[in-house]
C-alpha cells in the first residue's frame, strides 16, 4: 500500500502472475538441487543400506513434491501418450549401445579400459546389470535428472538451461561415485597413473565424461518426449559394460 498526495491510501497491484510463476520455479529447481545434494552424500558416505535405498526414495519423494508443485506428467517425461515413441527410441539407443561396448571389449586398444575389479566374477556382473543397476541407478537417476530437474529446469531457464545446467549438476553428480575410480580400473590407471594426480584426473575425467553423457541423455528425453529412451540408454551403458567387464575379465586374467 501507499498514500497519495491527499491522504488517500492505495493498494499497489500484486507482482505480474508471469513474474510470481518464474519465482515459483527458481524455488522449485534451488529445492530440487539441494535434495539433490544430500541425497548424494548420504548415498555415498554413511552405511551400506543408505547407498541402496537413498536414491530411490529421494526420487520418487522428488517426484511426489514436484507433482505438488503442479508439474505435468508430459513435462517430467512420463506422459503415456508418449510411450510409443519413447520404446521406438530406447531400443534404437540399446541397439547402438550394445554394438559399441561389443566393438570396445574386442578392440586391444580398448579392452583394458573393460578391466574393472567390481565385475570380476559372471554372477556378480549378472545381479548388477539386471537388478542392482535398474533399479538404483538408471530409473532413479533419469526420474531425478531428466524428469524432476529436467522439468523444474525447463520452467524456469528453458531448453538451453537445462542442457547446460541439467547436464553440468549430472556431471558433479558422479564426483564421490568416482572416487577411488583409478585405483579399481587396470586400464584408467594405466592412462591416468595412480597416486593422489592420478585419482584427481580419474574424477575430472569421469566428470566431463557424465556431463557429456548428460547431453545425450538429454537431447534423447527432449527428442523422444519420454523417459523411457533416457532410462534405456542409461541402463545399456552401465549394464552392457558390466556385462562386457565380467567377460573381459575372465577371458583375459586366464
Amino acid at each position: 500500500m501507499s498514500r497519495s498526495d491527499n491522504g488517500a491510501v492505495a493498494v499497489l497491484p500484486d507482482a505480474p502472475a508471469p513474474l510470481r510463476l518464474r519465482l515459483h520455479a527458481y524455488i522449485d529447481v534451488a529445492v530440487v538441487v539441494v535434495v539433490l545434494i544430500c541425497t548424494n552424500l548420504i548415498a555415498h558416505f554413511t552405511t551400506s543400506w543408505a547407498s541402496i535405498v537413498t536414491v530411490p526414495v529421494a526420487a520418487l519423494v522428488l517426484l511426489a513434491l514436484v507433482r505438488r508443485r503442479g508439474l505435468g506428467w508430459g513435462e517430467l517425461g512420463l506422459d503415456p501418450r508418449q510411450w510409443r515413441r519413447g520404446t521406438i527410441w530406447a531400443l534404437a539407443a540399446v541397439g547402438i549401445v550394445l554394438g559399441a561396448v561389443a566393438i570396445g571389449a574386442i578392440l586391444p586398444i580398448t579392452r583394458p579400459f573393460f578391466l574393472a575389479d567390481r565385475y570380476a566374477t559372471i554372477s556378480g556382473a549378472l545381479i548388477a546389470s539386471m537388478i542392482v543397476i535398474p533399479l538404483q541407478t538408471a530409473i532413479p537417476e533419469e526420474l531425478a535428472f531428466r524428469g524432476v530437474l529436467h522439468g523444474t529446469l525447463d520452467r524456469a531457464i528453458g531448453a538451453r538451461g537445462v542442457f547446460a545446467t541439467g547436464s553440468l549438476l549430472f556431471g558433479l553428480w558422479h564426483v564421490a561415485s568416482s572416487l577411488g575410480l583409478t585405483s579399481g580400473n587396470k586400464g584408467l590407471s594405466s592412462f591416468l597413473g595412480g597416486g593422489v594426480a592420478g585419482q584427481i584426473a580419474g574424477i575430472m575425467l569421469a566428470v566431463l565424461a557424465t556431463a557429456a553423457a548428460g547431453v545425450v541423455f538429454t537431447w534423447l528425453r527432449r527428442r523422444s518426449g519420454s523417459l523411457l529412451a533416457p532410462i534405456a540408454l542409461h541402463w545399456s551403458l552401465n549394464g552392457a559394460g558390466a556385462l562386457a567387464a565380467a567377460v573381459v575379465w575372465h577371458t583375459t586374467m586366464r
